[in-house]
């Protein structure tokens, strides 16, 4: 029993620590952010006023069963404001359902108008996403290749915002901020909001300002077809392809602009089942990548030290949920251990570092949301709810995600499931007539109802211990897993 004890406390112990750790990256990425801000941006840009300084653009929109948003993609799209002699637009179409034929008529109709945009379809899905880049890659008339996702509203302006930077030889990719559409539609929309303005500013801006690895977003950014074929092009063995190409690019020495100030609109998953499958395809695929790359950045002689960690910690990013888990797990045992050995009485002070953790955390994303919402007492107080709220509920996902990374680590291949688009946008009963969302429930729900009993056990296990140090990490996973538990059922029902 002792023995069982001290390896509880070792990977208790272990699991903060690392949590720990990647607060003190983050909060690095911080002070980046903040320095950035203090400079002005003297990146070359072509001068698009003049005709002879206006590159060749092609567009590529990689879709698969979109009929609910390819009407408004398509519409975005061939009003972007460009010469029309030197843009190319390419409907990269996996479609399996009826949507193909509304989207031929739809591209049919923008050709008549002048517009040069074609419909690409292949005779299977080889390599996904991936695969249909590389395949309307061969054909791709531009110099540089923008790419939007289905769910992206681009500005009229976008490609003049993003293109001049390409002057800098050196710059392989522009990547812009994703702006959320349904920011306000519920609660699992605002905290995705949350988690990815932070990405969007803090570590992106936090990264690129000293030149640290960052990555291509999957869409809404710009590639110079040059990098992406240096680089080795698309590969589809990991389900983040677009991480993994940003790494190898960089890997060779391209580097990538960041336009914090430049924001596309985008839908977020609103429906906790498309928001589950986002999050195991990001976390999955960010584990493979981990598993790819993670030796070619250290063996890199190209790139100092301090790049090499944050491209470490950003492979690993994902894996913290394996570490938030695995805390979260055992520190139910942890309490009795505690009771039982008084021996490991002091051991159990390494919580402070979770504390810390958390304070981390809590500074670097109000900085994050002061600088879109503003600053103020009433904004302060709803960013404090909003970042409990946040807090708890990824906790809720902790074990869906810590499954991805496991598969991810393990090597174990699954197919690509794209996030069904809803196009809500207010509607409040729309997405129920989606056809396109599954209703099996996954085994996982069931388990995550068996973390919810779990954590009600460990909050009851204080009260029988008189030990209420850990009863408010017990009580907020409590409350993420009830909450990712009965909307999960909700859904699926």
């Amino acid at each position: 029993m002792l023995l069982l004890s001290y390896i509880v406390v070792i990977l208790y112990s272990l699991a903060i620590f690392l949590l720990f750790l990647y607060s003190l990256a983050q909060f690095n990425l911080l002070l980046n952010y903040l320095k950035s801000k203090k400079k002005e941006d003297q990146s070359l840009q072509f001068d698009l006023s003049l005709e002879s300084e206006i590159p060749s653009v092609t567009i590529q929109l990689p879709i698969y069963n979109e009929k609910y948003v390819i009407e408004r993609l398509l519409n975005t799209i061939s009003q972007i404001d460009y010469p029309r002699g030197l843009l190319e637009i390419q409907v990269l179409d996996d479609s399996t359902d009826d949507s193909i034929i509304e989207t031929k008529a739809l591209v049919n109709k923008l050709f008549a108008t002048g517009l040069d945009i074609k419909h690409i379809t292949r005779t299977d899905r080889k390599g996904y996403k991936a695969g249909a880049l590389k395949e309307g890659l061969q054909y791709a008339k531009g110099e540089f290749i923008a790419i939007f996702d289905a769910d992206f509203v681009p500005q009229k302006d976008w490609l003049y915002q993003t293109i001049p930077y390409f002057k800098n030889p050196k710059i392989g990719v522009v990547q812009t901020r994703w702006g959320h559409l349904n920011r306000d539609y519920s609660v699992l929309t605002k905290i995705q909001a949350f988690a990815l303005d932070a990405h969007f500013t803090l570590e992106q801006v936090g990264r690129n300002s000293k030149l640290h690895f960052i990555n291509f977003n999957g869409t809404a950014g710009v590639w110079r077809k040059k990098c992406i074929i240096d680089a080795g092009n698309w590969e589809s063995d990991t389900l983040t392809e677009d991480l993994d190409l940003s790494y190898r690019a960089q890997l060779k020495n391209w580097e990538f602009k960041y336009l914090e100030n430049v924001v596309t609109p985008a839908e977020l998953p609103a429906i906790i089942s498309a928001a589950r499958s986002q999050q195991f395809r990001w976390n999955k695929g960010g584990a493979e990548n981990f598993s790819k790359n993670a030796r070619r950045v250290i063996a890199s002689k190209s790139i100092g030290f301090k790049t090499k960690a944050h491209g470490i910690l950003h492979l690993l990013n994902s894996t913290m949920f394996l570490a938030i888990f695995t805390m979260a797990m055992l520190s139910v045992p942890m309490l009795y251990i505690k009771n039982e050995f008084p021996v490991f009485e002091k051991v159990f002070d390494i919580l402070i570092f979770f504390i810390i953790t958390s304070i981390l955390f809590f500074i670097s994303y109000w900085t994050t949301y002061k600088n879109i919402h503003g600053g103020g007492f009433k904004n302060f107080f709803k960013y404090i709810s909003l970042f409990l709220t946040f807090y708890t509920i990824a906790m809720g996902f902790s074990f869906h995600n810590t499954i991805a990374v496991l598969e991810g680590l393990w090597g174990k291949k699954s197919e690509f499931v794209r996030t069904p688009k809803l196009n809500i946008e207010g509607l409040k009963e729309k997405w129920k007539q989606n056809t396109y969302l599954t209703k099996t429930i996954s085994k996982n729900i069931f388990v995550e109802g068996g973390l919810v009993l779990y954590f009600l056990f460990a909050i009851y296990s204080a009260f029988v211990l008189k030990d209420y140090s850990l009863i408010a990490i017990h009580l907020m996973l409590f409350l993420g897993f009830a909450f990712v538990f009965i909307k999960s059922l909700q859904t699926n029902r």
